[in-house]
């Protein structure tokens, strides 16, 4: 019986657990593939949403600011400024 047991774990067991490590290994070789190519399409979704973000940015700041309101607020700044310079002017005169 002794016998039986031994030639059992040896033509059976042996090679059951080899294709179980084996199998382990080839999982693992394909977890660290599919991980390595989802790192390289994350970072080029990445580089894309950065672009389209930049776009979009771009595109709100031309299109959503209407040119007769920055004209109204340069002319504004502008005459702010004029009325600030004379009374510069008018205090260095009175020196």
């Amino acid at each position: 019986m002794n016998i039986d047991l031994m030639t059992w774990a040896t033509m059976i067991e042996v090679p059951l657990f080899a294709a179980l490590f084996r199998l382990i290994g080839k999982n693992r070789r394909e977890l660290d593939q599919s991980l390595a190519a989802y790192g390289r399409l994350s970072s080029e979704a990445s580089e894309l949403l950065k672009d389209a973000l930049a776009e979009f940015k771009l595109h709100v700041a031309r299109n959503y600011v209407s040119v007769t309101y920055l004209k109204d607020v340069e002319s504004r700044l502008t005459n702010h400024l004029l009325r600030i310079e004379q009374k510069l002017d008018d205090a260095g005169r009175k020196i």
